[in-house]
């Protein structure tokens, strides 16, 4: 008898506990199913927008792209580490400059809950005229603090051969 009840208690815990387990599959795979790639891809494409705007415009205010502890990778530097020492670098990079930047979001990686983005990306650089200067690819990794996207990473590369 003592045994009968020992297996009927063990089945009942392995029971319960499967039926625990499969609920939070069911609560991973809706969390991911919840995430949106299409309208995240549009946001960071929003952001690399008014990003682009903002330096076309010659002009670097704070536009909320970088995080303060961002750091950024451009060619041949060393890294620019901090929202204020990036945004320093491109207001004396604007100072004599006529160049019009563009950006493209080509693909994006989000985490499962959403809240990081690496973005994929094409640039764009040319001249007053039009004429093309530059072009390359970058990745950026952004993620989500009070509900906006905000770069913690990015660097670029040129397709421009070195000399």
């Amino acid at each position: 008898m003592y045994m009968k009840k020992t297996m009927v208690k063990g089945a009942c815990i392995c029971f319960i506990s499967a039926a625990i387990i499969s609920c939070n599959e069911k609560k991973d795979e809706t969390a991911v199913a919840a995430i949106d790639k299409d309208q995240i891809k549009k946001d960071i494409q929003a952001k690399e927008d008014e990003f682009a705007a903002t330096y076309n415009a010659g002009e670097m205010k704070n536009i909320g792209y970088y995080s303060d502890s961002a750091i950024t990778f451009y060619p041949n530097r060393a890294p620019l580490v901090g929202r204020a020492a990036i945004v320093e670098f491109l207001k004396t990079d604007l100072i004599s400059n006529t160049d019009k930047l563009s950006f493209k979001t080509n693909e994006i990686f989000p985490s499962t809950d959403g809240n990081q983005i690496i973005e994929v990306g094409y640039f764009k650089l040319v001249d007053s005229s039009g004429a093309v200067i530059n072009t390359g690819n970058y990745m950026s990794l952004f993620e989500k603090k009070d509900g906006k996207y905000v770069c913690l990473r990015d660097m670029s590369a040129s397709d421009i051969p070195a000399n």
